[in-house]
């Protein structure tokens, strides 16, 4: 059931990835490691489309959700370093929309580790796959009164407040800039926002039973769209795909992760993106 190959040493690496599915019923999945900058792991096996069968293989890709986060926050280190923005300048400085409703002192770093007091969106998720709709939303709305809200994951909105904020400094979308600044230099299989000519390798997604809940809702625990029942017919739509979400909508092999994360800590085929310095500094502000 697992293909690929891993280097003297990690043999056990595979035996785990196949207790995955002999224990633990995975449909299909993917592994992969580097150890001092060279590929020592890779791994994929089961199912990529469950009704058709199709099998996962080396090219398959698949939606990471908010592994998105970590490619989206690498654009905007990547602005820091070139002295274009510093972490706690307010967001309102390049966006002055956003100023509105008391929200002009929140600052970069506190968008980036989920402190902006915006885990939601008061007017809807009619338009959410509509970049421009939903910051302007975000533009608009007062954050949260409650100060719990400042300590809470925001899932969607993240991605929205992001990649505003590299469209006002850089002119290009988050999923551009990734593509230009890492994805072109570095060699990843990794797109936030799957290209059209790609949507055949991706994934079929399934919800395990039980994980995408109707409430009960409260004042601070409100509905996500990509987490109801029926949302698996949003993350397969075509439109979901290509939308580019900053937070929510990046697609890679196991393969391109692992090589963009080797890729902040030393260089890859002489290839180093950001700094030693940048990305402490990234680490201290995401944690």
């Amino acid at each position: 059931m697992i293909n690929g190959w891993t280097a003297p040493g990690f043999e056990d690496v595979a035996a785990a990835l196949e207790r995955n599915f002999t224990d633990r019923a995975e449909l299909g999945a993917a592994f992969a490691a580097y150890e001092q900058g060279q590929l020592v792991v890779d791994l994929w096996g089961g199912t990529a489309d469950r009704e058709t069968g199709r099998a996962w293989d080396r090219d398959t890709v698949q939606l990471m959700f908010s592994g998105t986060k970590g490619l989206a926050a690498a654009c905007v280190l990547l602005l820091v370093q070139r002295g274009q923005v510093s972490l706690d300048d307010p967001l309102s400085r390049y966006w002055p929309e956003f100023g509105a409703e008391g929200k002009g002192g929140i600052t970069i770093a506190e968008v980036l580790s989920h402190q902006a007091r915006l885990p939601w969106v008061e007017a809807g998720y009619a338009d959410l796959l509509d970049h421009d709709v939903m910051a302007a939303h975000l533009a608009a709305q007062a954050p949260a009164a409650d100060p719990r809200a400042a300590f809470m994951y925001h899932a969607i909105t993240w991605g929205w407040l992001v990649d505003e904020l590299v469209r006002r400094v850089d002119g290009r979308t988050v999923s551009e800039f990734f593509a230009a600044e890492y994805a072109v230099p570095l060699g990843l299989e990794v797109w936030i926002g799957l290209p059209e000519e790609l949507h055949w390798r991706a994934t079929t997604m399934v919800a395990p039973e039980g994980v995408l809940v109707d409430g009960p809702w409260t004042e601070l625990h409100r509905p996500n769209p990509l987490w109801v029942p029926g949302a698996e017919k949003i993350w397969n739509s075509f439109e979901y795909r290509t939308a580019g979400l900053a937070a929510v909508g990046g697609f890679a092999t196991a393969r391109g992760m692992a090589r963009f994360y080797v890729s902040l800590v030393g260089e890859v085929d002489g290839v180093r993106i950001l700094t030693p310095e940048t990305v402490e500094l990234g680490s201290l502000v995401l944690g």
